[in-house]
């Protein structure tokens, strides 16, 4: 009843959150605003004679109503004064109207147009004055960006105000955006499925612990991505960071400090400075980890002969922390080309450490025999990583026909040396040790990946438009596994070969797509195909075995229709195919068996799985941009790469044991209904609130192992902001998920050793329900609110924990873990910055432009 009661009031706060959503005003500040100050202008002034006119000013204005006199009123929302060569440009624009440019300059009438966005970047071409002087009023602009917005194609969530993950990680992000559920050991689910992860629309081989939640500006969420963008990732989507990136005039930046309550601490600091046509952007940051981490494992076997009982319990600490660094310039070599570099830079360290005591209970008929051995491990690893990205942007003359080249490298090299000690008591636990293994693992490996892109935009009317590109990427890889078991007689540690693994692999995938979009009145389609194909080169280098793949040419159509009906309604479906290609851990034919609970090997053998989506959403927004989006989704997948449990050898020992590997099973479903709501309640309470109802199965039927049955399940996240008098704001965040189906685990491989375990067989078993609330409290203070120092407090009551069930042919086992409960963060942040204001100086610049200097950009 309890689990019914939540559902029931997830579901009546997103329909009480419209009834009781502002209708008439809109909060102070937010008039116009629309959905972000993202709007970009630029053009040419010239005279009657087409000679440009140097040094005139450009403003745009913003019709407001007049709060005393209850009557519209232009306000200056920016200005500009042109190069030499007449050219201007201006950026930074509310989308949202009504807005008009106003051009004038000393002996020239005043220019005067409408702006209307979109798109986003607007060409207005070449204008031409004759005479006149404006007197511009100083005003302050200031801004807030709308938490999500919506696009044909994807959902930007906007996360820079998450004061809750102030000092974290991305993961910490994360666990407040929308549709995404993120679990104890850092797994993100998109609708129960792993999602793929971009950085600034480029796959990244970091992981979300690695990328600090101060760099991020805004969370893409892209459940059903169009054939613009790759489409590997199977049946789940794409999650895309966008990390900050400021372009103002001027200098501008902030630093950062904070520590959690067991003393590891985060900096940081974020520079940016644009003067003429350069703009130079920097940031550093670095994070102190230190993780703890509690479980069990209960465990009975009763495929083996005899039959034995395990229960493990297991504690974990890791200590540790990383510095992620990011460089970059940005280059306007004219008002319609820019080139850009930009570089990053991860280091980081960790120490995991574990101690696992093991009860095994032999039974036999009637007897059971007792056994006690205790586990501990240390291990250290390292990582160093180096990213650069080159890119260039061109746009024409004609309104929206752009032309756009990336180059993307990112490499890094890992060493990662454990010690594994396991003492076996005679006579239960507390006894005398009987025996001692020893076993040692030295690894490293280094990885780089190379993406060329290119993308072309060209407009044929308003309304009609074409997008193509062509796109390569290389990934290489090479992996070094050295597995020592010590040996009592000589006193030394003996290398397994059978156990060990030195493999190096390269992957390449070749792709080329193109999109038609359209809007006619209010009706808008895009109709896309993209055409992929991929190989695949795998070396044991140890024992010189090759392994080879060669995917054909695959085509990946997509269609998105959208209708805008009266009311602020849209109506939007969608269609896509896409692929999931097995990665590495999933290919390599290798056994490690350093857990014997959790013993993995890859399968070479692996093919592709093909996934065809179907999404219907609706969308109305209400007065004081209140919005309410609901979708209904349907997911079908042959082939689906499971995993699966088999009996092998150890190559260790000699022992038989159980292997968890990966197979292509026959298909697999998900379908369910998602709803999101985002509203402004009154003027000092806003909150989101996302409920996704779903049902999946997987078909094993090729496997010899019946099939779990489908189970419905439900998965509920509500977030409120308060801001309080005397400049406090609070966040109160909560969620919910209910008993559900094992997620297909993709074994990505994580930075920190293996696992304390990972579900053994996708369609057996389920996950128990769960809560956690979260909660933050932040004081800004000083001039303009710029210092600020948050609060923050994750897992309050210590129910972030993960409780599965798994079976097989093989056993049944119930574990438990949990990570870092109750984790309190105290931060400190300061922003500073100054508007170059010798722009608006120049000795011909005329009397009226004096105003210009007080506006705050």
């Amino acid at each position: 009843m309890r689990k019914i009661y939540l559902f029931f009031m997830f579901v009546l706060l997103l329909t009480q959150a419209h009834a009781q959503a502002p209708g008439g005003k809109m909060p102070p500040g937010m008039a116009g605003k629309g959905p972000g100050n993202i709007g970009h202008i630029y053009g040419k002034l010239i005279d009657a004679d087409g000679k440009p006119v140097g040094y005139a000013s450009v403003i745009i204005l913003q019709g407001r109503m007049d709060s005393a006199t209850k009557k519209m009123k232009d306000v200056l929302v920016k200005g500009v004064l042109t190069q030499a060569n007449g050219e201007f440009s201006l950026d930074e624009l509310p989308l949202r109207g009504p807005l008009k440019l106003q051009a004038s300059g000393t002996g020239y009438k005043t220019y005067t147009q409408p702006v209307v966005f979109p798109p986003i970047d607007k060409d207005l071409g070449n204008i031409k004055l004759a005479s006149s002087t404006t007197q511009l009023q100083g005003v302050t602009v200031t801004g807030s960006k709308p938490i999500m917005q919506m696009d044909i194609d994807k959902k930007v969530f906007n996360v820079e105000k998450n004061i809750t993950s102030t000092g974290g990680t991305a993961l910490d992000v994360m666990k407040n955006v929308p549709s995404v559920n993120v679990d104890i050991d850092g797994n993100v689910t998109l609708r129960n499925s792993a999602p793929q992860l971009f950085i600034d629309g480029r796959p990244t081989t970091l992981t979300l612990e690695q990328i600090p939640a101060d760099a991020i500006e805004s969370v893409e969420v892209i459940t059903n991505p169009s054939a613009k963008y790759d489409a590997s990732g199977g049946n789940a989507g794409i999650l895309n960071i966008v990390l900050k990136k400021n372009r103002k005039t001027g200098y501008n930046g902030n630093l950062r400090a904070g520590v959690d309550k067991r003393g590891a601490l985060n900096a940081g600091a974020d520079f940016n400075v644009r003067q003429g046509k350069l703009n130079f952007s920097a940031s550093a940051m670095g994070n102190q980890m230190k993780s703890r981490t509690s479980g069990t494992t209960d465990r009975l076997n009763f495929g083996d002969n005899p039959n034995t009982h395990i229960l493990q319990s297991n504690t974990n600490k890791s200590n540790g922390g990383f510095a992620f660094g990011k460089v970059g310039v940005d280059w306007f070599a004219t008002n319609r080309t820019t080139f850009s570099i930009s570089g990053i830079k991860v280091h980081g360290e960790f120490k995991p450490e574990e101690n696992i005591n093991i009860f095994t209970d032999t039974i036999r008929g009637k007897d059971i025999t007792h056994m006690f051995s205790e586990r501990n491990s240390h291990s250290k690893m390292a990582f160093d990583a180096n990213g650069l990205v080159l890119g260039m942007k061109h746009l024409f003359p004609r309104e929206g026909e752009e032309l756009t080249v990336d180059a993307n490298y990112f490499g890094g090299k890992s060493k990662n040396n454990a010690d594994y000690i396991t003492d076996f008591y005679s006579n239960g636990q507390g006894s005398a040790i009987n025996r001692t293994d020893k076993q040692q693992i030295l690894g490293n490996g280094k990885i780089s990946f190379i993406t060329v892109q290119t993308d072309y935009v060209r407009p044929f009317t308003k309304t009609l438009k074409l997008e193509t590109g062509l796109r390569m990427s290389s990934r290489r890889t090479e992996t070094n596994f050295n597995n020592y078991i010590y040996d009592h007689d000589t006193k030394e540690y003996k290398l397994i070969p059978g156990a060990s693994n030195n493999f190096k692999n390269t992957d390449n995938v070749y792709a080329a797509y193109a999109s038609i979009s359209q809007t006619i009145k209010n009706f808008g389609y895009k109709v896309g195909l993209r055409a992929e194909s991929s190989d695949y080169n795998g070396e044991l280098i140890n024992v010189k075995q090759e392994f080879k793949n060669n995917y054909p040419v695959s085509l990946f159509p997509s269609v998105f229709l959208s209708q805008k009906l009266k009311h602020d309604q849209e109506l939007q479906v969608s269609y896509t195919r896409r692929i999931n290609r097995p990665n590495f851990f999933q290919l390599i034919p290798f056994t490690d068996s350093t857990d014997k609970l959790n013993i993995t090997k890859g399968n070479p053998g692996l093919v592709p799985e093909f996934t065809n989506s179907v999404e219907m959403s609706y969308l109305k927004t209400f007065k004081g941009n209140n919005t309410f989006m609901g979708t209904v989704y349907y997911k079908h997948t042959n082939g689906l790469i499971t995993r699966f449990l088999t009996k092998e050898t150890d190559p260790a020992n000699g022992a038989e044991l159980l292997v968890n590997t990966y197979i292509n099973a026959n298909s697999s479903y998900s379908m369910g209904a998602e709803l999101t709501s985002m509203n402004t309640l009154t003027k000092w309470w806003s909150m989101s609130a996302n409920v996704n109802i779903y049902n999946s199965k997987i078909n094993t039927d090729n496997t010899g192992q019946p099939s779990q049955d489908a189970l419905w399940a439900w998965f509920g996240k509500l977030n409120n902001t308060f801001k309080l008098p005397l400049n406090f704001e609070i966040q109160l965040t909560g969620l919910y998920q209910s008993k559900t189906n094992l997620p297909v685990n993709d074994n990505k491989g994580r930075q920190d050793g293996p696992p304390m375990q990972q579900s053994q067989n996708a369609s057996q078993g389920y996950i128990a329900s769960f809560y956690a609330v979260d909660a933050a409290i932040k004081k800004s203070f000083l001039k303009n609110n710029a210092a600020s120092v948050t609060l923050s407090f994750s897992d309050i009551f210590r129910t972030r924990k993960m409780d599965q069930y798994s079976e097989s042919a093989y056993f049944t086992q119930y574990y438990n873990r949990l990570r870092d409960p109750q984790m309190i963060r105290l931060n400190f942040a300061y922003r500073f910055g100054k508007v170059d204001m010798t722009l608006f100086k120049r000795k011909n610049m005329a009397g009226g432009m004096q105003g210009m200097q007080e506006v705050v950009q």
